[in-house]
């Protein structure tokens, strides 16, 4: 099945997971550490999240480390510049009425 990324950032654990490797290369076990799921459970959200192509996996001797794909957050960011559009327009006319309330109460 053909995963995006909105699905992988749906679930909080797996947001909680990018939010850890974003700051660090972390191995499976590293990351089970901060969360109370198997060590098969955080490796499931993984998958999930190397299927979408936001996180790449180096192998260092016998341990695997995940990093975060930051090109591939900028696909989130994109989508999400249309809606910030809106909602800064939103709030300027939010802002220019409440001026003129201002304005007429004085």
């Amino acid at each position: 099945m053909r995963r995006d990324i909105f699905q992988a950032i749906a679930d909080p654990t797996r947001r909680a997971i990018i939010a850890l490797i974003a700051l660090q290369a972390m191995t499976p076990n590293a990351i089970a550490e901060h969360f109370d799921i198997t060590r098969q459970a955080v490796s499931k959200h993984i998958k999930i999240l190397a299927e979408c192509e936001l996180v790449s996996q180096e192998q260092q001797g016998r341990e695997i480390y995940y990093s975060l794909e930051i090109e591939k957050m900028k696909e989130i960011d994109q989508w999400l510049e249309q809606y910030r559009k809106i909602w800064e327009t939103k709030f300027n006319q939010l802002d220019n009425l409440l001026t003129n309330i201002k304005k007429q109460k004085k």
